[in-house]
């Protein structure tokens, strides 16, 4: 039976009435909780995730406590560009959360992940440190890759970036994915791009290569609704983005419901790891900022809209009520996470603001991989600044 407090809860619950089955309760607290996601759409497929969905405590607020790190990461990223510590582009994921948070949880060892440029919560989620990823949008020498990636180019294990041009990253993707199956590894590639990039030849180009080969490939495409300036409905004949692939498979899924996007991407990894080849999967999903710090984002849509998705839809504020409601988890226990996340957050600021900034020498560091015999970059003269120095360890491996 649920408290009083959970009751209230779930009374003011701004996202609709709760589809809770059931709930196990173990000491006076609910264990686990079951719940009914929104229906996936399906493409080229007779069967699909199914929207029963059940969550352990300790995963519950795991997902929790990432989507909240991810969002406080981006404020403090936000605010550094302001600040103008941050230069050059800079494209946050506040709002998309739960489409990294769902994807990573369903992701096994052995996956590997590419994705565009908005890409710090994922490199986040595959294990580089809060102070990494903000010491790399600073440029210094203690960022994920010493300050020379920036914002777009960001790496860790089984992490491919991080890359800059738009669409560029879903062919290397499907790299990633054949040299899976050529090794053996029984692994999957996700290979992640947004609706701005969904028109572009290259991907129908891969989405052939892929099936022709099996590709264990999951193309992701995060629908937020713009393509930088321009909405989906303006850029695209078929807005059904997880329909486009033809005869690649699809899955539509609730990109705010991180849940759903657990179950959607479990359902994808089995089957591409099946040797059925690639799948696609629509995240329908909204960014809260502009394409980039440099676009307000009210140009082309009004404040009310995003107030509006905050208000109802927001996914941090949505599984937040579904913990509370049945009794995953208390109102004191999410606030002590979140005042430690906050800390964290606040003490990785402080050091990418303190951190030396890279010297000129990095700029000739880690250009060959082998570099016994290259003693210097073209067009430099051996004994000048820009002559090769060294090959240096990846500072998150």
């Amino acid at each position: 039976m649920l408290s009083n407090v959970a009751k209230s809860v779930g009374q003011r619950n701004l996202f609709g009435k709760l589809k809770t089955l059931s709930s196990q309760q173990q000491n006076g607290f609910a264990s686990e909780a079951t719940f009914e996601t929104r229906a996936f759409k399906l493409h080229n497929l007779e069967e699909g995730p199914s929207t029963k969905v059940t969550v352990t405590k300790e995963d519950a607020l795991k997902y929790y406590g990432q989507m909240y790190m991810i969002r406080r990461m981006e404020t403090a990223a936000g605010n550094l560009y302001k600040e103008k510590v941050i230069r050059g582009f800079c494209h946050l994921y506040s709002g998309q959360e739960a489409c990294a948070v769902g994807m990573r949880a369903a992701m096994r060892p052995e996956d590997s992940c590419i994705t565009a440029y908005r890409c710090h919560g994922w490199t986040y989620l595959m294990g580089v440190s809060p102070q990494a990823v903000l010491s790399e949008l600073t440029g210094r020498s203690s960022g994920c890759a010493r300050g020379k990636g920036g914002s777009m180019h960001m790496y860790g294990r089984n992490f491919y970036g991080g890359n800059g041009i738009v669409g560029a990253q879903v062919p290397l993707g499907v790299g990633i994915g054949f040299a899976a199956k050529y090794n053996g590894t029984q692994g999957a590639c996700i290979a992640l791009y947004g609706d701005g990039a969904a028109n572009q030849g290259q991907l129908f180009e891969v989405y052939n290569m892929a099936k022709l080969w099996n590709t264990p490939c999951i193309f992701v495409c995060e629908n937020n609704g713009y393509g930088m300036g321009t909405s989906a409905e303006r850029a695209s004949a078929n807005t059904n983005y997880y329909t486009r692939g033809d005869f690649v498979p699809g899955i539509w899924v609730d990109g705010m419901d991180v849940l759903a996007v657990r179950e959607a991407t479990r359902f994808a990894l089995e089957h591409t790891s099946s040797g059925k080849g690639p799948i696609l999967m629509e995240t329908a999903t909204y960014r809260y900022s502009g394409h980039s710090m440099s676009d307000p984002g009210t140009s082309y849509r009004s404040r009310d809209e995003i107030s509006e998705v905050r208000q109802t839809r927001d996914p941090i504020t949505s599984l937040r009520e579904k913990i509370l409601t049945t009794e995953l988890s208390t109102v004191e226990e999410l606030k002590e996470m979140e005042g430690k996340i906050r800390a964290e957050v606040d003490t990785a600021t402080k050091h990418a603001k303190a951190d030396k900034e890279i010297s000129v020498e990095e700029l000739t560091a880690d250009i060959y991989s082998n570099p016994q015999n290259l003693t210097t970059v073209r067009n430099t003269l051996p004994l000048s600044e820009l002559a090769h120095k060294r090959l240096g360890k990846a500072v998150n491996m």
